[in-house]
């Protein structure tokens, strides 16, 4: 038990005080739910929560990831090419740009189920609208919580023909954004 309590402070160390992207992971019963919740209630930073589905976005107290960066449900080509295009279908509002810009925090939670290109996606609009093209996801923080044994990404077997052309496989890990910069991972 000391040393999941060990695992538990380092995580929440590392979303109190670091900028540094963590993905942590865990068992059903582990203490990651707990952590989300606490995270969200003493956190100082301004966070963001989505999950890829509206069930697992109501668990975790969030919205869906396409809801919050306006996401197609087309699969999306990791080009320079493919990111004009995603950019050029957003109508953001000015307060939803204003609150990219002053994001701190981007919680993905149930991150087994998140395609490699819809993390892609994500950090094609943070890094537009964050104005910080050089940085992973426009220089926010990531955490993205789940059980890599759960529900796997949904994809298509046409979707796969055009994504199999860019990806290894269709896990958020083989995404280009995560092959660029790994987060920290963290077990409990």
């Amino acid at each position: 038990m000391a040393e999941a309590n060990a695992y538990y402070t380092l995580a929440d160390e590392f979303a109190k005080i670091t900028a540094r992207s963590v993905f942590l992971t865990g068992k059903a019963g582990t203490g990651k739910t707990t952590f989300l919740r606490r995270l969200k209630e003493e956190t100082q930073k301004q966070i963001a929560v989505v999950a890829p589905t509206g069930v697992a976005a109501i668990n975790a107290g969030g919205v869906t990831m396409h809801s919050f960066f306006q996401l197609p449900f087309t699969p999306f080509v990791p080009t320079a090419e493919g990111r004009r295009n995603l950019i050029s279908k957003i109508k953001m509002s000015t307060s939803r740009r204003k609150l990219m810009q002053e994001l701190e925090m981007l919680v993905i939670d149930e991150i087994s189920m998140v395609r490699a290109d819809v993390l892609d996606e994500v950090d094609a609009v943070l890094r537009y609208f964050r104005y910080n093209q050089a940085e992973p996801f426009g220089g926010l923080q990531v955490f993205f919580i789940g059980d890599m044994y759960q529900l796997p990404p949904v994809v298509q077997g046409d979707e796969w023909n055009i994504l199999s052309q860019f990806y290894q496989t269709p896990y958020f890990f083989h995404s280009k954004v995560i092959q660029q910069c790994s987060p920290l991972y963290i077990e409990f």
